[in-house]
């Protein structure tokens, strides 16, 4: 007997973060984990040039996606930046709720400053940010840039020391996902409580074996 041969076919992928879905090309679904999908979201973010990686992943049986890295491409960036005009921009990394995570964000000037305005920028920026994230869970990050819901209240903040014509935040990245401390404090708990269980247990039985055996008296 002729043995058929497997077909590659498309599967349908979630986006949650976009509320929208992708195909990719598998033979299954359980293939699909850990693949890496590149959303171009020029039309999303009305001519903003950027590109969202997202991790691939199943759950419940079906393959859906978390956000990994956006990135505002270089070209938008050059066109945003015109002559007499100053840019700052800055790269760090910090935690969030949920994740190490890294933040590029960039600034222009409505015009030319100096070196101390320009560091005053950069450190205000950077301040700001990690105190905004640190009690967010990344994929909560991701959706407020794509919202501009982080960099307007940002700029706000930066106006005061001097008003800028754009506040970005040219890429934000997962390093590396952390368990967080509710998450850790429900597992060591559960541990915690199997190994007090265990232990009654055993007592339990060491008590009943301990235990003298009764005579019975025949009358």
């Amino acid at each position: 007997m002729a043995i058929a041969k497997k077909k590659k076919k498309f599967f349908d992928v979630e986006i949650p973060i976009l509320k929208k879905e992708t195909q990719l090309y598998s033979f299954t679904p359980e293939e699909l984990s850990g693949r890496i999908i590149k959303y171009d979201l020029t039309r999303i973010l009305r001519g903003k040039n950027a590109i969202l990686k997202l991790d691939v992943k199943i759950e419940q049986g079906k393959p859906t996606s978390s956000a990994r890295e956006l990135t505002i491409l270089p070209t938008f960036l050059k066109k945003m930046v015109r002559k007499g005009t100053s840019y700052i921009e800055d790269s760090f990394q910090t935690e969030c709720q949920n994740a190490k995570i890294t933040i590029k964000p960039f600034l222009i000037a409505r015009r030319k400053i100096s070196k101390k305005v320009r560091k005053a920028l950069r450190i205000k920026a950077h301040e700001e940010l990690i105190e905004y994230v640190k009690n967010k869970p990344a994929e909560e990050i991701f959706k407020e840039v794509l919202k501009n819901q982080l960099q307007k209240p940002l700029s706000l903040k930066l106006k005061k020391i001097y008003p800028l014509s754009l506040c970005e935040i040219r890429n934000l990245k997962i390093e590396k996902l952390i368990e967080t401390k509710t998450k850790k404090a429900k597992v060591e708990k559960k541990e915690i409580k199997e190994e007090t269980e265990k232990d009654s247990s055993e007592k339990k039985e060491s008590k009943k074996e301990d235990a003298p055996k009764e005579k019975r008296i025949n009358l």
